[in-house]
């Protein structure tokens, strides 16, 4: 710098810009140098051990190790649909009304129609609709068979209520 120049207060030519990246990142190695320093990584589960990289190049890695975490199980739908129609009498015997039976045999063929439509690799799709009418006629046989017998004795009326007091 030159005498005739004024000097700008604000302006320190050793100062480094950092941008919001840079900045996390130095953060970020600051707290676990701390951690290591403290010990707060020493024995965590997996140390010492590589990493389960072999489904790094799969998009859905996610969800994958989350199923496999959480131990569900996911069918195709010709397999589902199997499933589902051999279980399909004990779920409507669990029903009250032939209203909701009606609508759980509607939900079961629309299922079956939609997994006919899908161009889905796995074993190929046997599960027929369910005859709506003739279910609920099976349905209804099932529940009059489970009910106790009529008791052969008429029972006596209910007796009238009145008011205390009132006569006739």
């Amino acid at each position: 710098m030159t005498e005739s120049q004024p000097r700008n207060p604000f302006h320190n030519t050793s100062a480094v810009v950092l941008d919001a990246e840079v900045v996390i990142a130095l953060m970020a190695e600051r707290q676990i140098r701390k951690a290591v320093e403290r010990g707060d990584l020493d024995d965590l589960p997996g140390s010492g051990k590589p990493l389960d990289l072999t489904d790094h190049d799969d998009p859905d890695w996610w969800l994958k190790r989350y199923l496999k975490r959480e131990g569900l199980v996911v069918l195709p739908p010709a397999i589902q649909l199997r499933k589902d129609d051999a279980e399909l009498d004990a779920r409507l015997d669990e029903l009250r009304t032939e209203r909701a039976v009606r609508q759980e045999l509607a939900d079961f063929n629309r299922r079956v129609v939609e997994a006919r439509y899908q161009v889905v690799g796995g074993p190929p799709l046997i599960t027929a609709q369910r005859d709506i009418d003739a279910t609920v006629a099976a349905w209804t046989a099932r529940r009059a068979s489970r009910r106790p017998s009529e008791p052969t004795t008429a029972a006596k009326p209910a007796r009238r209520w009145r008011w205390p007091g009132r006569r006739r």
